[in-house]
């Protein structure tokens, strides 16, 4: 009797340990993810947007044509096929059936129709509407683009003219001379899209282009439903809100509070529904902090959490510790993180900063920097226990181009650099030459009138003190490289928007921020850095390179424009074009126009596997909240390591 009673407790225990070890096993259907505050949303507005702040959430909520899967393979998402039959000169992508526009409920506003990529186009490309916006793709890669964009920026100005002169504009001739009342009959007219029926639409490119497929993973080549605007109006659309968006994409947004979190919620409507595994909800919560965002993940209010140096180290000193064995290294961000040189600063007062100004003109000073600063303490701030593996040394992101021998773009770079990778010291760092140019710099800057140390202003969120620690640990790296004799780095703070307390005003002397490719081309990256074009995004917002003063410095930026379009020019032999870019890039790094700072790879604790996410090195599809596997249970270091042999062997 006794024995039976012990087989049947036996087996009770075991029914048990198997019921627990399913429980754990068991999918998560509502996530709960995080933002910090300091990359909360500034617009609605998927056309108008390059912020990954922006677009990390925007990508779930309308389709594009493509996509991208775990491995970064081109997939269909609005388009079922995309083909093209003279190498590249025309691209053909057709709709798939059923797609609806729907409000934030679910409710069907339209169809999605071919139409509405016309639509969508013509908004990126008229300057009254969108100003400068993701236009630097289809300028450089659409028949008729630049001419419209011109025509629309020519028109705008001359408007504005005629307002700022006080005439009255009556509104039956305002439709033709104010290009934010166009509507798309002079756009099809003049620029390389084309219609033919209502599920296909017809790109004709400036060249073959192999590339432009991946250009429709991005937002310039999004859809935009006439009928919106017919309802909302431009200043509508301008302004649009969660609330008043129409959507197409796997989830609409059923709540927002600014500064504190987004629910997504599964679209009811969503035309491709049967075939995709979505969240019943997603909710992005806002914290001050990552450690902020530890404690709630302690508490299990967050599926995933990334680590600073502070607990990684406390994690991983302790075997004890109870996520000990659940640490794992991220996968790569697709960002490259460049330290950004303002090169026309104001003082609070809207003065010019005329010290900075004229130091950060000066080419020794900025060479001193590139060849003095080792970064390897602040790398270590993202991954304190393998802090160079996240050393970077050029400004394009890893895996975006390789070419026809197998080499990654980023290796071209570096060869023409003479610089590789050192798993041992920061490889950039030359003590000799840093010296060499500080007395140089000292030497032609006094002459000039700059008075040292000069002050670098660096602004950073108030309430965060991951970001103090990080900025304080970044003044320590430019104290112990550089010496207090010659530069002072001041750690600034804003309350709630970097874009207008700090970028717009142009207080600060540097910033720290990635970029990552739209598409599958190095001029991705440089093209935003080049001089005097209105597309350039860094040059226009942030190195304010156009209103510099200092000759050489932009003869020198002018040289480095020329090279990147003479390689942009190269369209018929992709080696050669990588090879150009290469070599304009190594100049841009050469004269320290900005200065390669570090790659994401950083260590965290999650529920998700990382290895079913949309991974690419271009493209806004990384947070598509779509197909991911996860686990009730947070995954083990082993676990992890064992999806990533599963995910690297199925290559």
């Amino acid at each position: 009797m006794k024995k039976v009673l012990a087989l049947v407790l036996t087996l009770a225990m075991l029914l048990s340990l198997a019921f627990v070890s399913t429980a754990s096993a068991a999918e998560i259907t509502d996530l709960r993810t995080y933002e910090t505050t300091a990359r909360e949303m500034e617009t609605w507005n998927i056309h108008s947007s390059q912020l990954a702040n922006d677009l990390n959430v925007l990508c779930n909520l309308i389709d594009g044509l493509l996509t991208n899967d775990a491995h970064g393979a081109l997939v269909g998402n609005a388009a079922k096929e995309w083909y093209t039959e003279d190498g590249g000169k025309t691209w053909t992508f057709v709709l798939n059936d059923g797609m609806k526009w729907v409000d934030k409920d679910g409710n069907e506003k339209a169809d999605v129709v071919a139409e509405d990529w016309v639509t969508g186009l013509e908004w990126v490309l008229n300057f009254s509407k969108n100003g400068a916006s993701n236009t630097s793709m289809p300028i450089e890669m659409i028949v008729g683009a630049a001419d419209y964009y011109e025509y629309t920026k020519y028109l705008a100005e001359t408007y504005q003219r005629i307002v700022d002169d006080g005439v009255t504009v009556p509104d039956e001739l305002r439709k033709y001379i104010d290009p934010s009342c166009f509507d798309t009959t002079v756009f099809k007219e003049m620029v390389g899209i084309a219609t033919p029926d209502e599920k296909t639409i017809v790109y004709t490119c400036t060249d073959e282009l192999s590339y432009f497929p991946s250009v429709a993973t991005y937002n310039c080549l999004y859809p935009l439903s006439a009928k919106l605007i017919e309802e909302v109006g431009v200043e509508g659309y301008q302004g649009i809100t969660w609330e008043n968006l129409w959507y197409s994409g796997p989830y609409t947004v059923t709540s927002y509070v600014h500064q504190n979190e987004k629910i997504l919620t599964a679209n009811p409507n969503y035309w491709n529904a049967d075939n995709i595994k979505r969240f019943n909800t997603v909710t992005i919560k806002m914290v001050e902090s990552q450690d902020v965002a530890y404690n709630l993940f302690q508490t299990g209010e967050l599926d995933h959490v990334t680590l600073t140096q502070s607990t990684l180290s406390t994690i991983y000193a302790s075997e004890s510790h109870e996520f000990h064995n659940n640490l794992s290294e991220a996968r790569p961000t697709k960002y490259s993180y460049q330290i950004h040189l303002v090169y026309d600063k104001n003082n609070e007062d809207g003065t010019k900063d005329t010290n900075w100004n004229t130091a950060i003109a000066n080419e020794a000073f900025r060479l001193s920097w590139y060849y003095g600063l080792d970064l390897t303490p602040y790398l270590a701030r993202t991954n304190a226990i393998n802090p160079l593996a996240c050393q970077n040394f050029v400004y394009t992101g890893n895996a975006v181009s390789v070419n026809g021998s197998g080499v990654d773009y980023t290796q071209m770079v570096r060869d023409e650099l003479g610089l590789q990778y050192s798993n041992e010291t920061y490889a950039r760092v030359d003590a000799e030459k840093a010296a060499a140019y500080k007395a140089q710099a000292m030497e032609e800057l006094t002459a000039k009138g700059v008075t040292f140390p000069v002050e670098i202003d660096y602004y950073i969120q108030g309430n965060s003190q991951t970001a103090k620690d990080s900025a304080d640990t970044l003044a320590q790296v430019f104290s112990d490289c550089l010496g207090d004799d010659y530069v002072k780095l001041n750690i600034l703070t804003y309350v709630s928007s970097p874009t207008n307390e700090v970028r717009i005003p142009q207080l600060a002397s540097i910033y720290i921020n990635g970029w990552g490719a739209d598409f599958a081309d190095p001029i991705n990256f440089l093209g935003q850095e080049t001089y005097g074009e209105d597309n350039a995004y860094y040059s226009m917002n942030y190195s304010m390179i156009n209103n510099a003063t200092d000759e050489d410095l932009i003869a020198t930026y002018t040289e480095f424009t020329q090279m990147v379009n003479d390689a942009k020019a190269i369209t018929d032999d992709q080696d050669a074009r990588y090879a150009a870019f290469a070599k304009a890039e190594a100049y841009f790094l050469n004269h320290a126009l900005a200065i390669p700072c570090n790659y994401e790879v950083a260590w965290e604790l999650t529920c998700i596997n990382p290895y079913s996410k949309v991974y690419s090195a271009y493209g806004i599809q990384a947070y598509r909240y779509v197909n991911w596997e996860t686990n009730d249970a947070i995954y083990t270091t082993d676990e992890v390591a064992a999806l990533a042999e599963a995910y690297n062997s199925a290559e």
